[in-house]
């Protein structure tokens, strides 16, 4: 196992909050790392490349002022989407560099180029992958690290149980980054994911449910009122497979038993789909309220204390 060093010593808990479309801005980002998680955000949450670099400044800006303050900031990331279909990648690679964000997270796609790029200033990247063939192409492209998006996890998802995708995947990171995600909404699935052989855990669903996301009051709500059986996993949406909450297929008129296949990966329109149709992954099982990010991130702290001293409690009536 191998924690980047840009990760040791700011973080409260061992986490990152994921990039999530439409939902991830600059408020989020900025109390999720001030609380002591990385915290990240697509760059196409932005409309444009322009804005996406003002948003750069106002994170930047906001925790050097908590760090000058005698504050210690977690660690900030960009999401870059590296797919034909996006044609402002190469513009807000050169944007990301000259900010100098210290983390990227690279998806649908592995590209050696991009990553040469973020590590010419200092940056690491962590890179999306559903299997263990994805893994072996990131890991031949120089990635840092990669994050397992398992079974249940929010967004475009895998179909693999998150405990055996780690276990395939731990031998091939050797000392590479790797981090889980898929149904983790509490410390005690944080201290699951780390006993389990991650080096950190991944975060979305989560954090949509909070006061400074993005998202629309009602997604909130519904995000609250959910189950695990509430989450359908289709690829009729965008052209590729993701979890979205049922209820928000209801209201939008879908029925996605009868819908046609969409074609292919669509940016544009996977923006407008999205906006209608919320995704959420198999964790809104356990979440049951809307919270400031300061007081959740305290929350999984003791959780994640919590499952620790269980642990340690077995152990010793089991030396």
């Amino acid at each position: 196992m191998a924690l980047a060093p840009l990760f040791s010593g700011t973080l409260t808990v061992p986490a990152i909050a994921a990039p999530m479309f439409l939902v991830s801005g600059p408020q989020l980002v900025i109390e999720t790392c001030k609380a002591g998680v990385a915290g990240s955000f697509p760059a196409l949450n932005q409309r444009t490349s322009e804005g996406y670099a003002a948003w750069l400044d106002e994170i930047g800006s906001a925790l050097s002022a908590h760090r000058d303050a005698g504050g210690r900031p977690a660690p900030f990331g960009v999401n870059l989407i590296v797919h034909k279909t996006n044609p402002r990648l190469m513009a807000d690679l050169t944007i990301t560099c000259k900010a100098k964000a210290p983390f990227v997270i690279t998806s649908l796609g592995a590209v050696r180029d991009v990553v040469d790029a973020v590590h010419s200033y200092g940056g690491i990247v962590l890179h999306d992958v559903i299997s263990a063939r994805h893994a072996e192409k990131a890991i031949e492209a120089g990635v840092d690290g990669v994050i397992a998006v398992s079974a249940g996890a929010g967004g475009h998802a895998g179909t693999i149980n998150p405990f055996a995708l780690i276990s395939e995947l731990r031998p091939i990171c050797g000392d590479k980054m790797l981090v889980l995600a898929g149904s983790i909404s509490n410390g005690g699935a944080i201290a699951a994911a780390i006993a389990a052989g991650a080096d950190l855990a991944y975060l979305g669903t989560r954090f949509i449910a909070t006061r400074e996301s993005l998202a629309q009051a009602d997604y909130k709500d519904m995000i609250v009122a959910s189950g695990s059986k509430d989450i359908v996993y289709t690829p009729k949406i965008s052209g590729v497979a993701a979890n979205f909450l049922v209820p928000s297929l209801v209201r939008a008129g879908l029925d996605v038993a009868t819908m046609e296949p969409s074609k292919g990966m669509d940016l544009e329109h996977e923006a407008k789909a999205w906006s209608t149709v919320w995704s959420a992954g198999h964790g809104v099982a356990g979440i049951d309220s809307v919270l400031p990010v300061g007081e959740l991130v305290q929350r999984l702290v003791a959780e994640y204390a919590e499952a620790g001293h269980r642990l340690t409690a077995y152990r010793g009536t089991n030396p």
